[in-house]
């Protein structure tokens, strides 16, 4: 197989295994509880998706950062998650990615030969459980926007700009109809894993913020 096969990742590489439909009924099934844990639970998904690109060689730089209205947004310089149009979903991967339960670039053999997100439900269930998330992608030349809530987009996704830099960002708010316990998030548990994570995975620099 040739070096440029190995190293494409666009729309075709992104795989729907299934739907996301039941994630706001049953969210304990997904993420262990609606309490602190789950809460928590949900910053560690996204940033899985970031460690998935450093594995593979794509990213070195991870951002974390709690923002003052409690929200949380991530940012990374991997490749960008795809924007194409999906052709078996008839929408951009970004779409796919972000609303399909077990979608995404780690179950194409081509994309990831090392993934560390396999065990984790994805970036798609901590949309379903967010009121707001905002996904970013820097790619190809361009600013890629989608805006979510409760796991339904709010508009297809649309260029916003122009970018040197290559990467994703996004940031999400949990659903306080979900999370009903707090939506508050522990500076320490974050810094703490974060350490785990930068330790665990060398060569990458993550830097947690708030």
């Amino acid at each position: 197989m040739s070096e440029e096969k190995k190293n494409n990742y666009d729309a075709s590489s992104i795989q729907a295994l299934e739907g996301m439909e039941h994630v706001r009924m049953r969210p304990s099934m997904y993420i262990g509880d609606v309490g602190v844990r789950g809460l928590h639970h949900l910053v560690y998904e996204v940033v899985d998706n970031s460690i998935d690109e450093a594995m593979g060689g794509y990213c070195d730089t991870i951002d974390v950062t709690i923002n003052e209205d409690n929200s949380v947004t991530t940012k990374d310089n991997g490749r960008g998650i795809p924007v194409g149009m999906h052709e078996k979903e008839g929408v951009s991967a970004l779409q796919v990615v972000m609303t399909k339960i077990g979608a995404g670039g780690k179950f194409d053999k081509d994309s990831y030969k090392v993934s560390g997100g396999l065990h984790g439900v994805g970036v798609s269930c901590v949309n379903a459980l967010s009121e707001l998330l905002v996904a970013t992608v820097h790619k190809e030349g361009k600013v890629w926007r989608q805006e979510y809530s409760q796991g339904k987009a709010l508009y297809p996704v649309k260029t916003i700009g122009e970018s040197d830099f290559t990467g994703t960002v996004v940031t999400f708010s949990p659903d306080k109809s979900i999370f009903k316990q707090t939506t508050e998030y522990s500076y320490e548990t974050l810094a703490t894993r974060m350490r785990e994570l930068s330790y665990l995975n060398k060569g990458i620099t993550i830097s947690f913020n708030r």
